[in-house]
């Protein structure tokens, strides 16, 4: 391993020791999902991998705080979905997605209704629309956050899950290219955001 590997792995071990012992860390947690949720267009895997690789003891507990953080946004998104569409509805549509992606959602809503959220809920994307537009159709909030739940507690815990099975293969990977993993980490931030933006 070079030296500005090493650099680069100590660095990041450093930074998630801090974190990890932190009495903040949790709620920081919890209100970084939130804004993955409603407003940042970066995954928070970016966060909860390395996380559960370097403190395996928390991984069930740190997918746990993600999925709550999550489901108090989609909560928060349903809502506005109910009270604000009306008034604000096309500044809402615009500032998640566009009317073409609303309008479709909507529709697969009516035709898959719960597997409609849920399956939104797995894939790595936000879904403020799904969240406006359940709550806009009327869909019933207690399915909805179950839908929620399921999809995105896979995506959680099914994370915690591969550290489990796989955790120090894992582990030895990102040791041996943690420079790379990085870099190539911060370029796929810069593409999802891009896209984003221009979608």
């Amino acid at each position: 391993m070079s030296y500005m590997s090493r650099f680069h792995l100590t660095s990041a071990r450093d930074w998630l020791d801090r974190l990890d012992h932190s009495r903040h860390a949790l709620p920081l947690l919890f209100v970084a999902s939130m804004l993955e949720t409603l407003l940042i267009p970066i995954p928070i895997e970016i966060i909860l991998i390395p996380w559960m690789l370097c403190h395996p003891y928390r991984k069930w507990t740190v997918a746990g705080v993600a999925l709550a953080g999550n489901l108090t946004a989609a909560s928060l998104g349903y809502a506005l979905g109910v009270f604000a569409m009306d008034q604000w509805g096309q500044q809402l549509v615009g500032l998640f997605g566009s009317q073409e992606a609303f309008d479709a959602f909507r529709e697969r809503l009516q035709a898959e209704g719960f597997m409609a959220v849920a399956t939104i809920g797995i894939v790595p994307i936000p879904f403020q629309i799904a969240m406006l537009g359940a709550g806009a159709s009327g869909y019933p909030f207690p399915l909805f956050l179950l839908a929620a739940m399921l999809g995105r507690g896979i995506r959680y815990f099914g994370l915690a899950l591969l550290v489990t099975l796989v955790g120090d293969a894992t582990m030895r990977l990102w040791q041996r290219h943690a420079r790379t993993v990085g870099l190539i980490g911060v370029v796929l931030c810069a593409i999802w955001v891009w896209y984003e933006m221009t979608a």
